[in-house]
């Protein structure tokens, strides 16, 4: 895996995506779904996208399924975003993680989503070992999500 890794949303991809935006902007979260905001990084415009929310151990991830993805792109240099669900509203700083953090978050991911992302993790699952989901962390970018 590389740093770059991308994939493309696929039809049956944005169609879902938009039917879980619009339950996120009318206040129903959808597993964990939230609308993620954050400036564009050369527009400097307001993005958004349907993210799902993974609270893991105390601790809340947003984790890049499609890899290095433009709002992977523009929060990395806006350094800040905010969390939507209907009219709340949550300002947050994300904290990318090392690839040798990403195994347990991976994992729990999985286990929580698979039905709905499993297709882009290449046929690795929740039941990997470390070591699989280590060798794949470089192209699943994931971000701490800390109180702005």
């Amino acid at each position: 895996m590389t740093d770059t890794r991308y994939i493309e949303p696929g039809i049956w991809t944005r169609v879902f995506n938009s039917m879980v935006a619009l339950a996120t902007r009318l206040g129903v979260t959808v597993w964990g779904s939230r609308q993620l905001y954050v400036r564009g990084r050369s527009s400097g415009e307001l993005r958004q996208t349907p993210v799902n929310l993974l609270t893991f151990e105390g601790r809340r991830y947003l984790v890049a399924p499609r890899g290095i993805t433009q709002w992977v792109r523009n929060i990395r240099v806006a350094g800040e975003g905010e969390l939507r669900l209907g009219r709340r509203i949550e300002k947050f700083i994300p904290v990318e993680l090392a690839d040798e953090q990403k195994p347990a978050i991976l994992r729990a991911y999985l286990k929580r989503w698979k039905f709905e992302i499993g297709a882009f993790f290449q046929g690795v699952g929740p039941d990997a070992s470390d070591e699989q989901l280590l060798a794949i962390a470089s192209g699943y970018p994931v971000f701490l999500v800390t109180t702005a």
